[in-house]
């Protein structure tokens, strides 16, 4: 079973669909072929939509496929050559998961959970790198985590996207903020893609660690503790999170709201966090915590 790993402003790209046959097992169902260059992560699912009328459809692996292109070359959704093949690509749905390039606290090698830091110049072109990468992959919705070097990535990225929607972030904290923000042309909201912020996919909150040298504060707790803090499943570091308690609200979030959008045939992209994230791919390919691995 594939295990589970990121870069600043990795890629992963899942091609999905649903089956109700009755035979099929609950949840996703995915296999990893990872293409991985100096700052990029690229993994590509291909499945297909089985016949959906029941309500009870699930989602199920059909192809996995990737390539060693170079990271400025953009990932091509399939292509079909008959009419029966291109049925079956209305019968597919992309998610793409986008972690943030690098921030200013980890050009500082600080630790940074849920501080709300944007990126360096490098995070930003490594988010608009990322943008290529996926400038042919269709993009209906995007869900970004509440902090701004999440949002700065999907932004970014989506400058390079062939198809020139504008993201928009939907503002519906308040029934004020949801009635300034609206939109009243059709022809505008045709070419937009509305963006959800949530802080469900925020990074795991480091707790008393936020705002420490890692290097320093390996040096004053011991470096096999900072590592059991940083890389264990469930051992969080003083009063922060573990993964496990990341996980816990990331794929519950991603259960409740995001699935039913891919459910509905939406290509999906989310810009998050590295703990978050791996905690979604956990989910979707049914890893233990033995099988992720920690860079």
């Amino acid at each position: 079973m594939a295990a589970s790993t990121f870069h600043h402003a990795l890629g992963t790209v899942k091609f999905l669909g649903w089956d109700s046959s009755p035979g099929s097992q609950n949840g996703i169902s995915t296999f990893s072929v990872k293409m991985v260059s100096k700052d990029f992560g690229l993994d590509m699912r291909l499945l297909k939509r089985g016949n959906c009328s029941s309500g009870s459809c699930k989602l199920r692996m059909v192809h996995a496929l990737a390539s060693h292109s170079s990271v400025a070359d953009p990932v091509q959704a399939p292509s079909n050559q008959n009419s029966s093949d291109s049925q079956k690509k209305t019968n597919e749905t992309a998610l793409i998961l986008i972690r943030h390039g690098e921030s200013l606290w980890n050009e500082k090698n600080l630790f940074t959970g849920c501080v709300d830091v944007p990126l360096t110049q490098k995070g930003v072109e490594e988010a608009i790198e990322a943008g290529k990468r996926i400038s042919n992959i269709p993009v209906d919705m995007i869900y970004t985590s509440a902090l701004i070097r999440a949002q700065m990535t999907a932004m970014l990225a989506m400058t390079q996207h062939r198809r020139k929607k504008v993201p928009i972030i939907m503002h519906n904290e308040s029934q004020q903020a949801k009635a300034w923000s609206q939109i009243y042309s059709g022809d505008t909201l045709k070419q937009s893609i509305p963006v959800i912020t949530a802080w469900q996919l925020n990074e795991r909150m480091y707790g008393e660690l936020q705002g420490l040298n890692k290097q320093e504060t390996a040096d004053r707790f011991g470096k096999e503790k900072v590592h059991e803090w940083r890389r264990s499943y469930d051992i969080p570091p003083p009063n922060g999170e573990s993964l496990e308690m990341c996980a816990e609200r990331a794929v519950a979030y991603f259960k409740e709201q995001i699935q039913p959008d891919l459910l509905t045939g939406k290509n999906i992209m989310i810009a998050a966090h590295g703990n978050s994230l791996r905690s979604i791919i956990m989910y979707l390919d049914k890893l233990t915590s033995q099988e992720v691995r920690f860079p």
